[in-house]
């Protein structure tokens, strides 16, 4: 720290706010410890009466707050983000679009794992919407070693460590199986809570197909809406072990490779993914737990937005999903803000 004139300040980093005090009108702070004094602030500083200023010394291998803040920022930002003004060592990252927030975890650990710097972000494969807050960067101290700042360089230098995917229109086929509705001795009244699933995102249904609990009869259902351009299959009914539940081998028989049927989520255990392979085109052909006809919040509200935005889901995603996958069954939801399937 030294003293300098205010008139030779600019560049410099303030030690001490500058607080400017006029009758009746205001007392309050103009400038911040940490500011950059800048061409423009040289006649305010004058005016509250500062002669000379205390500032930091410059020093080789040395950052300033803004500056380290600044490349924090560049280690998160991607495409559909924008930052907020830096102040006082702060970035936020702001979503320009809604999508699937995607976070690479492991990298997020290795950079708070540095010291004195820190990104703390939402969960990911989350929902954000346009405007939504992402992350906010901050550095702890006002200068900064420029070396540490270099490994956080290093850590974020294959790409950053967030993304948003944007959610895509997607034409969507139900098969419902079941002799009891295939009959219309009772309604179907899964096929509706399906529909309004879809509903929250751009979606265009087919059509639903009801179906006997025969296995070459819903293999056939779901090849048919594959044919017709079904971007999602997906098959309720028929989906427990009992000897006459059909759809997990019907789905197998179509060709669809088998991601897991089983997941350590309640509600939801007995979900089951897969993906058809058309001409190199991979369609997801989902096989529905009936706890999504009548619970709340389920497995198919933790991977549906993932669906949505062609995050291909593999066998790992699902066993990660067991911490935070118990739903509390709250008397009052407020899924998504709460901890059901955010364990990691």
């Amino acid at each position: 720290m030294k003293q300098i004139k205010t008139t030779d300040a600019v560049g410099h980093v303030l030690c001490h706010d500058i607080t400017q005090i006029i009758k009746d009108v205001t007392k309050d702070v103009v400038f911040k410890k940490g500011h950059v004094v800048r061409e423009e602030d040289i006649p305010v500083l004058l005016s509250v009466g500062k002669e000379n200023l205390f500032v930091w010394e410059k020093q080789e291998g040395m950052l300033h707050e803004n500056e380290a803040a600044e490349i924090l920022y560049e280690v998160c930002k991607n495409d559909y983000m924008k930052p907020s003004p830096v102040k006082e060592g702060k970035i936020e990252v702001i979503a320009d679009i809604d999508g699937l927030f995607k976070l690479d975890s492991e990298r997020l650990l290795k950079i708070n794992s540095l010291g004195e710097i820190i990104i703390a972000t939402r969960h990911g494969n989350t929902i954000v919407k346009k405007g939504d807050k992402l992350a906010g960067t901050r550095v702890i101290p006002l200068i900064i070693e420029e070396e540490k700042i270099k490994k956080v360089q290093e850590i974020g230098e294959s790409k950053p460590i967030m993304s948003i995917l944007p959610f895509k229109h997607k034409k969507v086929g139900i098969v419902t199986t079941g002799s009891e509705i295939f009959h219309g001795r009772i309604k179907d009244t899964f096929g509706p809570v399906i529909v309004d699933k879809f509903g929250e995102f751009d979606s265009e249904i087919l059509g639903q197909t009801i179906v006997n609990d025969n296995k070459n009869e819903i293999t056939a259902a779901i090849l048919e809406f594959v044919e017709n351009g079904a971007d999602i299959v997906v098959c309720t009914g028929g989906m427990s072990v009992d000897p006459d539940d059909h759809t997990p081998g019907a789905i197998k028989d179509t060709g669809a490779e088998i991601v897991t049927y089983g997941a350590p989520v309640l509600p939801g255990a007995m979900m089951l993914v897969s993906y058809y392979n058309r001409n190199g085109r991979e369609i997801p052909v989902l096989g529905l737990p009936g706890c999504v006809m009548y619970a709340k919040r389920t497995i198919f509200d933790l991977l549906l937005p993932r669906i949505m935005a062609d995050d291909k889901i593999i066998k790992s995603d699902i066993y990660r999903l067991g911490e935070g996958g118990l739903c509390l069954n709250c008397q009052v939801c407020t899924y998504p803000n709460c901890g059901f399937g955010k364990g990691r």
